[in-house]
């Protein structure tokens, strides 16, 4: 392997080191002891899903207690907003104007992080005895302190998700999720092993459970890897003119063109109100904070909807066909049956719908399904296919890019030296 490609991934590593580092800071003032206890009978509803989402930050009350979720909701708000207006669009396609579009995302950033961070202190006097609940310094000193340290935080793991992207390998947000999920396995794994030492879950289902999971792996790597090749043909002058390069000689077109980002974007979607609703003792506001419990259907039925819906939208933004075409057309390359241009955009658009659909069906089975039939053994506590499908979709998209710069590499190496 490439000394390059070693730096690279040694740099990665160092990164979510440090950010496993962070989850260990806690925010001055906090009751660390009524804070477990309460996350103790807490694994299995909204909390215990941004938990694990947080790698364990916030039963701690780390300083990255909010994570990087609230950067992935800018995120979405900007990716609206860019669809909406054709200005902000503009910006986001071009070089100076994506610094200015990444900026803006901070910014927006920033406003949710205060905001859920204000939400999560008032919540904690709801917590334990006493008049401040789990606070043990002043109110109004704790507020200031926590809003400082969890802004501190998620902007740190801005940063960290950010070198990973431009020093490292992968993508830096979805490997710091996949970090937070991962680092939780360990202790989930004893978790089960101590409820089927005590009984509450008998061999059949721990095997059940095991299979479930297996057979939820295999489904995604099978799909991940899967796509529709479109035959491409080009013209003989082209042909002679590149005869001694290699001419791609078909499109392909994944199955799932919008990645991981769909359940990641829906998770966020959902924690996010639950969040700020675990702050308010209305008893509307705590109806519908039930409601969203990743332990309810309800939640399910809405994850189902949402990563559909943002399998479609993300899709659309990361295939162009329009754009595919006319590279397509100056290249001097055609698709047989086809004509170049406007019919070439139009074919290569209905087949990305409806590879999408299934796409799109397929992550929300994913993201519920084995939810829905851990529920039926009675777990008593929060396991998904979005944390199974986050963890195989990132490690299988940092293989690839890691495959890309060793190919890389061995093209710079063969120019270097005349071939």
């Amino acid at each position: 392997m490439n000394k390059t490609i070693i730096n690279k991934i040694l740099i990665t590593l160092a990164f979510l080191f440090a950010y496993r580092v962070l989850a260990y800071i806690t925010i001055p003032g906090v009751d660390l002891v009524v804070i477990k206890d309460f996350f103790d009978t807490n694994q299995s509803n909204a909390l215990g899903l941004f938990n694990m989402f947080s790698g364990n930050a916030v039963e701690r009350l780390s300083i990255i207690s909010l994570g990087i979720m609230p950067y992935i909701t800018a995120s979405i708000v900007m990716e609206l907003l860019a669809a909406t207006f054709p200005a902000l669009g503009k910006m986001k396609k071009e070089r100076d104007g994506m610094q200015k579009y990444m900026q803006i995302i901070r910014y927006v950033t920033i406003f949710i992080t205060v905001v859920q961070a204000i939400s999560v202190s008032f919540g904690l006097r709801s917590i334990g005895g006493g008049s401040n609940g789990a606070i043990l310094i002043n109110m109004s000193e704790f507020l200031v302190i926590s809003v400082f340290c969890m802004l501190t935080g998620t902007m740190l793991l801005v940063w960290i998700g950010e070198q990973i992207t431009q020093r490292g390998v992968g993508n830096g947000i979805s490997l710091i999720i996949f970090g937070g999920i991962v680092s939780g396995i360990p202790s989930a794994v004893a978790a089960t092993f101590k409820l089927v030492n005590t009984g509450e879950i008998n061999i059949l289902s721990l095997i059940f459970i095991v299979a479930i999971i297996i057979a939820t792996i295999c489904c995604i790597v099978y799909i991940e890897l899967a796509e529709r090749r479109i035959p491409i043909s080009y013209a003989r002058k082209v042909i002679m003119q590149n005869q001694n390069k290699r001419i791609m000689n078909y499109i392909p077109i994944k199955l799932n063109l919008s990645g991981v980002i769909p359940p990641i974007f829906a998770s966020a979607i959902l924690v996010f109100p639950s969040t700020i609703l675990q702050a308010s003792s209305n008893q509307y506001l705590q109806a519908i904070s039930d409601f969203l419990n990743p332990n309810q259907y309800f939640y399910n039925i809405l994850m189902f909807v949402l990563v559909v819906f943002f399998a479609y939208f993300y899709s659309s933004i990361v295939f162009n066909a329009k754009d595919i075409a006319d590279n397509l057309k100056r290249q001097g390359g055609y698709i047989p049956g086809m004509r170049p241009g406007e019919g070439t955009s139009s074919f290569l658009n209905s087949v990305a719908n409806n590879l999408t659909l299934w796409g799109s069906l397929y992550l929300a089975l994913v993201s519920t399904l084995p939810w829905i039939l851990v529920k039926l053994l009675g777990v008593p506590f929060y396991f998904g296919g979005t944390a199974v499908l986050i963890v195989v979709q990132v490690a299988i998209d940092t293989m690839r890019k890691i495959e890309a710069q060793i190919y890389m590499n061995k093209y710079k190496t063969l120019s270097a030296v005349g071939f």
